[in-house]
C-alpha cells in the first residue's frame, strides 16, 4: 500500500508539539500538531514538516488553558485577563502553568481563540481539537464567574459552599460555560472552513465521565454529542487516569486495568448512540515521573482494555513520543534516569503498528452481556465540597454497583442517562442498575423512558437510600406544579411502587427491585457484594438472558488477534490457559507459543496463527509500519518504517523457507541481527535496526 492511500484513512494518530524528527517519527495515519503560540511561524513550518513526511495533520489546543499568556497578559486586545482565571473559596487562582490560569471561559476569550483556528486553517489541518474543557469543583469564586451566574440565572451570584443547591447550581453553570464555548467555536470552524472551501473535522479529547467526576472536575461529556458541528471524541484514558485508586471489598487500592476497562466503556456508551468517531488514547509512560517497568505493566492493562471494545478502531497510539523515545526515567530499584529500553521500544512499536490494522469486529467480550449501570453526567455536579457529612469517597457509589460484577468476570455497561431518548439505547439492556445517591435526573423525559423500558420487560435494580444532601436541590421533581422530596419519588410514582414493597416487583412485562442501601457500602467494607451478587443473579435469570456466568477472565477476539485479561481478587486462581499457536505480542522477541498462561492479574495480546488462510506472504506483526509490500515469482519485498535508532523485530508468515533475505538503507546494505526461520509456524522472525527513511526489504522463496 502506497504511503498517501495508508495515511488518508486517518486511523491512527499522536500528538505532538516538537517538529518532525527521525528518533520519534511514528508512522501513524495523523500527526496531531499541538500548541500554535510560536514565534516567528513556527507552528506552520511544524504543519509543513509533518505534511512534508506523509502525515495527515490535525491541530490541538486546550480550551480551558494553553500556552495563551499573550490573552492574559493583555497582547491580545490591550487589556490583561488574569481576572478570567478560575478561583476558589480562598481567593487563590488555580493555575495551569505560568501565567497560564485555568479560564471562566468569556465571549472576549471566545474571539481569541477564534483567532488561532483561523490560523490553524489557514496553515491546512483537516481536523481540530479542542481538548479537556474543564472547570474545577472547587472553583467559582471569581468576579468572571459570578458575572456569567449574574447573565445566566438572572439573580445574584450564591457562593457553592453554603449549600447543596448552590453546588449543584454553580457545577451546572459550569457544565453550560463550556459547552456554549465548544458550540460557538466549532460552529465558527465549519462556517470559516466553508469559506475557504475547506472540510475541517472538529474533536474533543477528553478525559472519562468516571475520572472527571472522581478528580472534582465539570466537564460537559455526554453533550457534546449533540452539538451538530462535533465529529467526535478522543477518549483520554491512560495509566495517569485509571491508577486513580478504587474500593472494592473494602480495600483502596489502584487497579488499573478494571478502572481503565470501565472508563473506556462509559466512553463508548456516550458516544455511539450519537454515531460520532471515537479514538481511544493510550500512554506507553504517563504525565508523573515513574519507574520505567511501572510504565510497562500499566502500559499493557491499559492498552488490552481499550481493545476489549471491538466496536472502536481507531486509536490516538501516544501523546508526546519526543517525551517518550527521549525521556529518561528510573528502572525499579535504581536511583539513576535511563533513556527507553530497546526491549520496550520494540514492544511498544509492535503494539502500536498493530492498531494500523486493527479490525472492527461484530464478535463479543467473553461472559454474560445485558447488564448495564446508569450514569450520568450530574455525576460531577456532587462532588466537591461536601455538605451534611455525606460523602462518597472515591466514587464509591458508581464502582459499588460495577465492580463486584467486572471481578466476576462479567462485561458490565454503562448507560448514559443523557442518552436515553436517543433510540435502541436500552436494546440490548437485560438488567439495568441505578442509584440517585451520586447523581440527578436532569430531565423528567428519562424517567418515561425508564418506565416504557421496564414495561416492555426490562429489570431495574434501585440501590439508594435517597438522604444525601442533594436530593433536595431546587430541579424539575420540586418545582413547576411538582413536589417530590426525592427524583426517585417520581421514578416510582410511574411504576406503581409503592415504598416498602420488597423483593420483585411486577411492573408491566418487567421487574424493579428497591434496596435501601448506597451502592458505596457495596464496597467500602470486605463482603458487602454478596446479596446485591445474588440479586443481580436472580434478575439475570428473570430477564430470560439465561444463567449469569461468573469467571476469572475476559477474551475477545478480533481478526487475527486474541486479547485476554485474568482478574486477581477473584474466588477462582486459576490460571487463564489460552491455546496456540500463537505469537505473543507483548514480547519483543515475538516468540511462537504453543499456549499462553496467564496468571491472575495478567494480560495478553496475541496474534492467532490458526487464523493464517492464504499462502501469500504476511507480515503478522512489526515493530515498524510496512509500505509497498510486493509478492511476484517468489519475491517478497517491502519497505519498512520506523523511529531511527530502535530496533525491530518482526514476525513474517511465508508458504516457504526463504532463501536468501537482503537489507538496504538508501541502496546500501543493512545489517541483519537476526534471522529465524519456525518450520512449524512457517514463520520468519526477523530483527534489525530501524530506520524512518526505510529499510528494504528483499526476501526470496
Amino acid at each position: 500500500m502506497q504511503p498517501s492511500a495508508v495515511q488518508a484513512q486517518e486511523k491512527t494518530a499522536f500528538q505532538i508539539a516538537a517538529p518532525w524528527n527521525e528518533v520519534y517519527d511514528v508512522r501513524s495515519d495523523v500527526a496531531i500538531v499541538y500548541g500554535i503560540n510560536d514565534a516567528g511561524g513556527a507552528f506552520e513550518k511544524r504543519v509543513k514538516g509533518w505534511r512534508d513526511k506523509g502525515y495527515q495533520v490535525h491541530f490541538m489546543t486546550g480550551i480551558a488553558w494553553g500556552q495563551y499568556q499573550d490573552y492574559f497578559k493583555g497582547a491580545f486586545d490591550g487589556k490583561p485577563h488574569f481576572d478570567e482565571g478560575q478561583v476558589q473559596q480562598n481567593g487563590d487562582t488555580i493555575w495551569h502553568g505560568k501565567d497560564v490560569p485555568y479560564i471562566v471561559p468569556s465571549e472576549n476569550y471566545l474571539r481569541y481563540i477564534k483567532t488561532h483556528l483561523k490560523r490553524a486553517i489557514d496553515a491546512g489541518v483537516t481536523a481540530i481539537h479542542l481538548e479537556e474543557p474543564e472547570f474545577w469543583a472547587r472553583a467559582g469564586y471569581s468576579t468572571a464567574f459570578k458575572k456569567e451566574w449574574q447573565q445566566y440565572y438572572g439573580s445574584a451570584w450564591r457562593p457553592q459552599h453554603e449549600s447543596p443547591e448552590a453546588t449543584y447550581l454553580s457545577s451546572k453553570l459550569k457544565y453550560h460555560l463550556y459547552l456554549r464555548t465548544l458550540q460557538e467555536a466549532f460552529s465558527y470552524v465549519k462556517t470559516y472552513a466553508r469559506s475557504q472551501g475547506k472540510v475541517v473535522r472538529c474533536y474533543v479529547p477528553t478525559h472519562s465521565l468516571l475520572n472527571y467526576a472522581s478528580w472534582r472536575i465539570v466537564s460537559p461529556e455526554a453533550s457534546l454529542a449533540s452539538l451538530k458541528d462535533m465529529d467526535g471524541y478522543i477518549a483520554q484514558v491512560w495509566t495517569g487516569t485509571s491508577r486513580e485508586p478504587v474500593y472494592y471489598n473494602g480495600v483502596k487500592k489502584e487497579r488499573v486495568f478494571e478502572n481503565a476497562f470501565l472508563e473506556y466503556g462509559s466512553m463508548v456508551s456516550m458516544t455511539a448512540p450519537a454515531g460520532k468517531k471515537m479514538f481511544f488514547l493510550t500512554d506507553p509512560i504517563e504525565d508523573w515521573p515513574r519507574t520505567w517497568d511501572d510504565y510497562k505493566k500499566n502500559y499493557q492493562a491499559t492498552f488490552t482494555a481499550q481493545l476489549l471494545y471491538p466496536t472502536v478502531a481507531n486509536y490516538e497510539v501516544m501523546p508526546w513520543p519526543n517525551r517518550i523515545y527521549q525521556g529518561r526515567f528510573k528502572l525499579e530499584n535504581d536511583s539513576v534516569r535511563q533513556p527507553i529500553s530497546k526491549a520496550y521500544a520494540t514492544q511498544m512499536q509492535v503494539m502500536v503498528n498493530a492498531l494500523n490494522t486493527m479490525p472492527l469486529s461484530s464478535n463479543k467480550i467473553s461472559g454474560s452481556h445485558g447488564i448495564g449501570v446508569l450514569v450520568s453526567n450530574s455525576m460531577m455536579f456532587q462532588r466537591f465540597p461536601t455538605h451534611a457529612g455525606y460523602e462518597d469517597p472515591q466514587l464509591s457509589n458508581f464502582y459499588g454497583m460495577a465492580l463486584p460484577l467486572l471481578k466476576k468476570g462479567i462485561p458490565v455497561e454503562t448507560v448514559h442517562m443523557e442518552n436515553l431518548e436517543q433510540a435502541h439505547v436500552l436494546k440490548d439492556i437485560r438488567v439495568l442498575i441505578m442509584s440517585y445517591a451520586n447523581m440527578k435526573p436532569l430531565s423528567q423525559q428519562y424517567h418515561q423512558v425508564l418506565n416504557r423500558w421496564v414495561r416492555s420487560g426490562g429489570i431495574l435494580l434501585y440501590y439508594g437510600r435517597d438522604n444525601d444532601p442533594f436530593q433536595s436541590v431546587s430541579e424539575w421533581w420540586n418545582s413547576n406544579g411538582l413536589s417530590y422530596k426525592t427524583p426517585s419519588e417520581d421514578l416510582f410514582r410511574l411504576f406503581h411502587f409503592s415504598e416498602g414493597q420488597p423483593g420483585f416487583v411486577k411492573t408491566g412485562n418487567g421487574w424493579v427491585v428497591v434496596t435501601r442501601m448506597d451502592p458505596k457500602e457495596l464496597v467500602l467494607e470486605p463482603g458487602r457484594d454478596t446479596a446485591f451478587l445474588a440479586l443481580v443473579k436472580k434478575a439475570y435469570a428473570r430477564s430470560g438472558a439465561g444463567t449469569l456466568e461468573e469467571k476469572n477472565h475476559f477474551i475477545l477476539k478480533r481478526g487475527p488477534y486474541i486479547i485476554a485479561a485474568a482478574l486477581d481478587e477473584n474466588d477462582d486462581k486459576k490460571p487463564l490457559l489460552l491455546k496456540g499457536p500463537l505469537v505473543d505480542l507483548f514480547d519483543p522477541e515475538l516468540p511462537v507459543l504453543t499456549q499462553k498462561e496467564l496468571q491472575p492479574g495478567q494480560q495478553a495480546f496475541l496474534y492467532d496463527l490458526k487464523t493464517i488462510k492464504n499462502k501469500n506472504p504476511l507480515i503478522l506483526a512489526a515493530a515498524g509500519r510496512a509500505y509497498e509490500e510486493r509478492y511476484r515469482q517468489g519475491l517478497y519485498t517491502f519497505l519498512l518504517k520506523s523511529p531511527t535508532g530502535t530496533m525491530n523485530a518482526m514476525r513474517i508468515y511465508l508458504p516457504a523457507s526463504p532463501k536468501t533475505i537482503t537489507l538496504t538503507r538508501d541502496g546500501t546494505p543493512a545489517r541483519l541481527i537476526k534471522n529465524d526461520w519456525d518450520a512449524a509456524s512457517n514463520t520468519l522472525l526477523l530483527q534489525f535496526e530501524n530506520d524512518s527513511r526505510g529499510i528494504q526489504a528483499r526476501i526470496q522463496l
